[in-house]
């Protein structure tokens, strides 16, 4: 026995000089070459078949599917017999959900079949950088392992039943996300983004914003159609996706509705800022790590950028008139370099071609939603039908939906001053921001009379001095005076 033992120890330490040697003088490629080799033999003495699942596809641009499904089936499913366990909160925050640590080893049981899930990662032999000098993310991957003997259960039953059974784990555990660019790649644990995001829990729905009923309940019918509307995009040829332009006063609830239609659809937010895009290019890279079932939001677009599309011709200029235009140019060319450095060069053809070009066909069921107080100032182009599909116009808060708010806010249905308010809010401009804030009870002792009393004040207010602009612009236009 100790000659045996003896014997043993020396082989397994000649074995690993040997393989120090090859490891040190031996070229990596021939390495790969030989171990190549060496599991396709082994794979003859070897009953057990191997499926690995890696977190992304070989472009790396998205997150695989098929990953998300098993790694949301395996959080279900470890739990029970898993040694070492990973800890998220939940979508309501109130309980936790668990997910296999790396480098642990789970079993599963299908129609009687044992099979063997190992969770796992490969990082990157060679020191390769991404453009922005990142190192290479490294790769996880979930690993199925099983027996040859059961391939066809495994291949066309067990494997389909974890793909559907982690879809709809998914489905019913999504906590919606509100992304915004943040100007850099952002490290995170999964790979390298150009989005952050936190959880998004705005509380806002269409039964509580302030509109006109027939104009809410179409709106939302048009959602639900939307969603639901796969196959008839893919049956006329055109990209699941749809825009929407939100216009009006400030403080008629633009960014409300865009966080109730996340609600009603629960779809992630995409909060696209503009002036933190450096030119087209990075514009593209953001559509690209956009996910389906998102609303991708670009606030006040007449104010992101020069994207008012007058697209003036400019005048022929005299020979004078360039010489001096020369001179000035040249003065001005460190500090107009200066400027241009630091501030983005999206143009219009490129937001353009973010909304329907070939590269927005990347992810379907998506909405874009632009918003803006002076649609005016927006070029046709951008905000034609086709882009921008339906355009909506949020104005002044109506009697209607002040009736809604007072509900929100008072858990009123009906009041004796109503009727005062009735024909004050049709003879003013207010908000329903504004009208809301007077509802708002401001302590303990406010009570319903007192806000609504607030409120017909301000309305007063606000018809006398609507009153006198309109004299005072009546005398500035008479020629008699």
């Amino acid at each position: 026995m100790v000659e045996t033992w003896t014997t043993m120890g020396s082989t397994i330490a000649s074995f690993m000089f040997v393989w120090a040697i090859i490891r040190q003088y031996c070229p990596y490629e021939l390495r790969q070459f030989f171990k190549r080799y060496i599991h396709r033999f082994m794979g003859y003495f070897n009953p057990y078949i191997r499926i690995s699942f890696h977190e992304f596809r070989g472009d790396r641009l998205r997150r695989s599917k098929a990953y998300s499904n098993v790694e949301a089936y395996l959080s279900a499913n470890s739990s029970t017999n898993a040694k070492r366990l990973k800890a998220e909160m939940g979508r309501d925050s109130s309980k936790l959900v668990f997910s296999m640590d790396e480098y642990e080893r789970t079993t599963d049981e299908f129609r009687g079949v044992e099979v063997r899930w190992l969770s796992s990662k490969v990082v990157s032999q060679t020191a390769r950088l991404t453009i922005n000098n990142f190192p290479q993310p490294e790769t996880r991957l979930y690993k199925l392992t099983f027996h040859n003997k059961y391939r066809e259960i495994i291949m066309e039953s067990y494997l389909e039943h974890v793909l559907r059974k982690g879809k709809e784990i998914r489905v019913k555990n999504r906590q919606r996300k509100l992304y915004t660019n943040t100007g850099h790649r952002y490290c995170s644990s999964h790979k390298q983004t150009m989005w952050s995001h936190i959880v998004f829990e705005h509380p806002a729905t269409f039964e509580t914003m302030a509109m006109d009923r027939v104009k809410k309940q179409e709106i939302v019918d048009d959602l639900l159609t939307f969603s639901k509307s796969k196959d008839f995009y893919k049956r006329i040829g055109k990209v699941w996706k749809r825009g929407y332009l939100l216009y009006g006063p400030p403080g008629t609830g633009k960014s409300t509705m865009i966080a109730a239609i996340s609600n009603l659809l629960n779809y992630d937010v995409y909060d696209l800022e503009l002036t933190a895009v450096r030119d087209n290019i990075e514009l593209r890279k953001l559509l690209i790590e956009t996910t389906s079932k998102s609303i991708i939001v670009i606030e006040d677009i007449d104010c992101s950028l020069d994207l008012t599309g007058q697209r003036k011709k400019k005048a022929k200029k005299s020979s004078e008139d360039e010489n001096i235009d020369d001179k000035l140019n040249k003065e001005s060319a460190k500090k107009e370099t200066k400027e241009e450095a630091g501030s983005s060069k999206v143009t219009l053809s490129g937001l353009l071609n973010f909304i329907d070009g070939l590269w927005s066909s990347g992810a379907g069921q998506r909405l874009i939603v632009f918003t803006t107080n002076y649609v005016e100032k927006l070029d046709p182009a951008l905000i034609r039908r086709g882009r921008m599909d339906r355009h909506i116009e949020l104005s002044y808060c109506s009697f209607e939906g002040f009736k809604v708010l007072a509900k929100n806010y008072l858990d009123l249905d009906m009041h004796p001053m109503f009727d005062a308010i009735k024909n004050l809010i049709g003879e003013t401009e207010i908000t329903p921001a504004d009208v809301a804030d007077n509802l708002m009870p401001k302590s303990s002792l406010d009570y319903a009379e007192k806000c609504l009393s607030n409120l017909i004040q301000i309305l007063e207010e606000a018809k006398e001095e609507a009153a006198k602009k309109k004299d005072e612009e009546g005398k500035v236009n008479d020629p008699t005076i």
